[in-house]
């Protein structure tokens, strides 16, 4: 009679003896280890792993694990703002900023005083205030999305919002603004048409329903061809006239102007042409945390921040700590792959393929993340065989290419020159698999 030998996969308490939990202890919960423990004896009972394997399997399913899934990831697509790698990368002062605010802090304490201070988030808010000179105050809450919905909702109550059907937006994930907006009491009262709105549109929607005009950035999108939309200095006269509010979404957060994206408008242009509110995201032009930044006028801000959706949407200590040192940080990631020199450029991808072979192409990079749609800049990269994308991704560390026409190309614009090795390391390592 033959013995099953799942008789001799080790006990769970005999494996939970082992140094390698012992020393796994020190940085994993007690239901984490347990959990791959399990995962290790359900293969063994499934005949995937032989009994005597197990203790080594456990071992090296603990060795390397960390009590977080995310992990860093080599963008090498060219796509300065790539939403599934998490947008804007942080600049160092900001990395400091998050492990500043993790423990304690006086984020809501008067140290002076002993007493709880009212000035949550005030250092950051001064900060955007002394980037963007034209604004008069300014609040920072969750997200984007979070922002635009406390605007509407505090400066439109229960009233109508007048906005262009071609600025009427889908955003990420399926999410779309008008929908967003409505989910509180205000209502959207669309004027115009897809690709041509004018001013007249918006006179005849004025009624004494009207709390705010919206002027949305097609971010993500770009309409050519016979079209027409009506700017903001004409839109604050007519808020001027009726006596409502305007509010303008930018999205981007592009602080000033900027020549390598000149069709990109800027925030401090908007605040001067005459908006209330000015809209726009931290972890994107601005380089920074996600974040929905508020800019605008004394009364205005007032308003969002007394509204009771304020609280809800209010961001963490975290945040708010690497949004002021992203904004006083004399550069950041976003910045530095925008205005990468193209004759550095090229040495560095020269260098790379040097190293792993492959040919040295041109390759426009992006924006991304809804900044400046369609507009390349012109860049290189190094085309390899498209059968190394995955081996790649699934690297350590992960390297993220563009797959385009049969081929994987890499590109260093978003990678720092000093990781330059790291990646030629990883690429070499996905050829030697791949042979």
């Amino acid at each position: 009679m033959m013995t099953d030998p799942r008789r001799f996969i080790p006990r769970v308490d005999e494996i939970l003896e082992s140094q390698a939990v012992k020393n796994a202890r020190a940085h994993l919960a007690e239901h984490v280890i347990r959990a791959r423990i399990n995962q290790v004896l359900a293969a063994a009972r499934a005949g995937e792993i032989a009994p005597q394997a197990v203790k080594d399997e456990v071992e090296a399913s603990l060795i390397d694990a960390t009590p977080y899934s995310l992990h860093p990831v080599l963008n090498a697509t060219g796509v300065i703002i790539h939403t599934n790698i998490g947008r804007a990368p942080l600049p160092p002062e900001a990395v400091d900023a998050l492990v500043a605010a993790a423990g304690y802090t006086d984020v809501e304490l008067d140290l002076e005083t002993g007493l709880r201070s009212k000035n949550r988030g005030r250092a950051a808010i001064e900060a955007l205030l002394a980037a963007c000179p034209g604004a008069e105050d300014a609040l920072v809450v969750n997200n984007g999305a979070a922002a635009l919905l406390l605007a509407t909702a505090a400066l439109a109550p229960e009233e109508e919002v007048i906005i262009s059907r071609g600025e009427l937006i889908e955003i990420g994930a399926g999410f779309r603004l008008p929908e967003l907006i409505e989910s509180t009491s205000v209502r959207l009262k669309e004027i115009g048409a897809t690709n041509r709105t004018h001013l007249a549109d918006y006179e005849h929607a004025v009624t004494e329903k009207t709390g705010a005009i919206l002027k949305v950035h097609p971010s993500n999108f770009r309409i050519e061809g016979f079209t027409s939309s009506v700017g903001i200095e004409p839109l604050r006269k007519l808020a001027d006239d009726r006596g409502i509010s305007l509010i303008v979404d930018l999205g981007s957060g592009l602080l000033r102007s900027d020549a390598t994206v000149p069709d990109e408008p800027d925030l401090q242009a908007q605040l001067a042409a005459g908006a209330d509110i000015v809209i726009a995201s931290g972890d994107k032009l601005l380089g920074g945390p996600q974040a929905g930044i508020m800019l605008g006028t004394h009364e205005a801000i007032a308003k969002v921040k007394q509204h009771p959706l304020a609280r809800a949407v209010r961001i963490d200590k975290l945040r708010l700590n690497a949004l002021e040192a992203s904004v006083n940080a004399p550069s950041n990631a976003v910045e530095d792959a925008l205005h990468l020199d193209p004759a550095e450029h090229l040495a560095r991808t020269e260098a790379l393929a040097q190293v792993v072979g492959g040919e040295v192409v041109e390759h426009p990079g992006r924006v991304g993340g809804g900044g400046a749609p369609e507009h390349p800049l012109p860049g290189y990269a190094v085309a390899l065989d498209e059968s190394l994308a995955p081996l790649l991704r699934q690297g350590r560390p992960a390297v993220l290419p563009r797959v385009h026409n049969g081929q994987c190309l890499i590109d260093v614009r978003c990678i720092p020159a000093s990781d330059d090795e790291k990646l030629a390391a990883a690429i070499l390592r996905a050829q030697e698999q791949a042979e």
